[in-house]
């Protein structure tokens, strides 16, 4: 058996930083994409003999290859300490203790001291490997606790009520984590019968959303729609205008139906894709001109319908995402087995521009959008420093210290996405500012790609 232990300070009470554990949405913000993913948080959660489901990654594969694992909670004692054990997964044991002090200056000192043994002829889960991942992965936790607790202390308003379509997607599932451990109370979405009370039901493809089931929400967050991925064959591109546009207008007639008790607030899902896919080298800004290609004209449509709800007095933030960067999906998931192969490279010429941003902070901005009442109109969601794709290939290579020397030619892209797919994704050459998410208060955890690849993939 080997016992692990890490411990890390954090500025903020015991309380505070106890609380913020016992609340949904804490596992999955534990959790980094390339560490594993949560299938089921407990409910409630932290209480004995209460069970997480996780997929937990093989160290080494950045979540690409994952094995099952649940664990069962225990020894719970309010703002002192808890623990919990695998009662299924790939370790002979595993039992984890969470503790937390004062520091005796305001803060908390936060333990984690975890026995395990591996299986017998395991090496995928054997010390040799297991002690440095668990390093960088608690190393990880403590910084986004840090960062979120950061983050809520600056919106000190009262605690909202949040409903969110696109709740399961990359982005929905760690905005939703990331408010309600700050205390908010998050409702999703869904495309079913709602089982739970913080459930709504909707069907947007059949125009059903009852507005008695938005009342009392204080903020709307819209981030359902088709994935762009593929080729955009007529059906396909039919599909993602009308999964964004149709339930927009959806949600917009439910705030109208509700009249003075509509909330307050929509946050609207937009891209980048909004200036077109090659802004010819020169910086856009949230007051430049619509392009002309079909996710041009998606976006644009997409806006619209939200800006419809301006007419009753709600409050519209569309926020246009760059290229999230997370191991979890996107273009950097579809990368990594190349770069990890070493076979990965720039794509195309690598002159293009690429305006990226790191999960942690596409997730910031929405909430950023959501915890700020004077925020209005269009904000980009993109880091403030992007880099060229011969610049990019170079970095993730150097992060995963693997070359990045084989260049992708252009017709690589247009085998799988097809010709119109791969100009507008892949080979889209876009310089896009993240001045007006600076001006109104959003301070970015990533600015640099270097620091976003390493906090993403766990290289640090």
């Amino acid at each position: 058996m080997t016992t692990f232990t890490f411990s890390s300070r954090v500025p903020h009470s015991v309380q505070d930083v106890f609380a913020w554990h016992t609340r949904p949405g804490a596992l999955t913000r534990l959790t980094p994409a390339w560490t594993g993913s949560v299938v089921e948080e407990s409910s409630p959660p932290l209480r004995d003999g209460t069970r997480s489901r996780l997929r937990v990654a093989v160290p080494g594969s950045y979540g690409l290859a994952s094995v099952p694992w649940t664990a069962e909670h225990h020894g719970f004692v309010p703002r002192r300490e808890f623990r919990d054990r695998m009662v299924k997964g790939p370790l002979a044991l595993w039992e984890h203790q969470h503790r937390f002090d004062d520091d005796g200056n305001g803060g908390t000192v936060v333990t984690d001291t975890v026995e395990y043994a591996a299986l017998p002829g395991s090496r995928a889960f054997g010390d040799r490997l297991m002690s440095p991942a668990l390093g960088r992965q608690f190393e990880a936790r403590s910084r986004r606790l840090a960062a979120d607790l950061d983050l809520h202390s600056r919106y000190p308003g009262r605690p909202l009520t949040v409903a969110v379509t696109g709740a399961s997607g990359t982005i929905g599932a760690q905005l939703t984590a990331l408010l309600s451990t700050g205390g908010h109370t998050v409702r999703r979405l869904v495309r079913r019968e709602a089982r739970t009370p913080l459930e709504i039901s909707w069907d947007p493809a059949a125009g059903e959303l009852d507005p008695a089931a938005l009342r009392g929400v204080d903020v709307v967050v819209n981030l359902a729609g088709r994935s762009i991925g593929g080729r955009l064959t007529d059906s396909a591109k039919q599909q993602i205008h009308d999964s964004r546009v149709l339930g927009t207008r959806l949600l917009v007639r439910a705030l109208t139906a509700l009249g003075d008790e509509a909330p307050s607030a929509l946050v609207n899902g937009s891209a980048i894709g909004y200036y077109g896919a090659d802004t010819h080298g020169e910086t856009v800004t949230e007051k430049s001109p619509p392009g002309d290609d079909f996710l041009a004209g998606v976006c644009t449509a997409w806006e619209r319908a939200a800006q419809e709800a301006e007419a009753i007095g709600t409050r519209v933030v569309t926020v246009r995402t760059g290229v999230v960067q997370s191991p979890a999906g996107g273009a950097l998931k579809a990368q990594l087995p190349l770069f990890l192969a070493g076979l990965g490279g720039r794509l195309g010429s690598g002159d293009q521009w690429l305006s990226w941003i790191s999960l942690d902070d596409a997730v910031g901005l929405f909430a950023h959008a959501v915890l700020s009442p004077g925020l209005h109109g269009p904000v980009n969601a993109v880091a403030p420093m992007p880099v060229t794709g011969r610049d990019y290939a170079r970095t993730l290579g150097k992060v995963l210290g693997r070359p990045a020397l084989l260049p992708t030619p252009g017709f690589g892209p247009k085998l799988v996405l097809g010709s119109e797919g791969a100009e507008l994704m892949a080979l889209a050459d876009q310089r896009v500012s993240a001045d007006r998410a600076i001006d109104r208060g959003y301070r970015f955890r990533h600015p640099d790609l270097g620091s976003a690849l390493r906090e993403e993939l766990g290289r640090f």
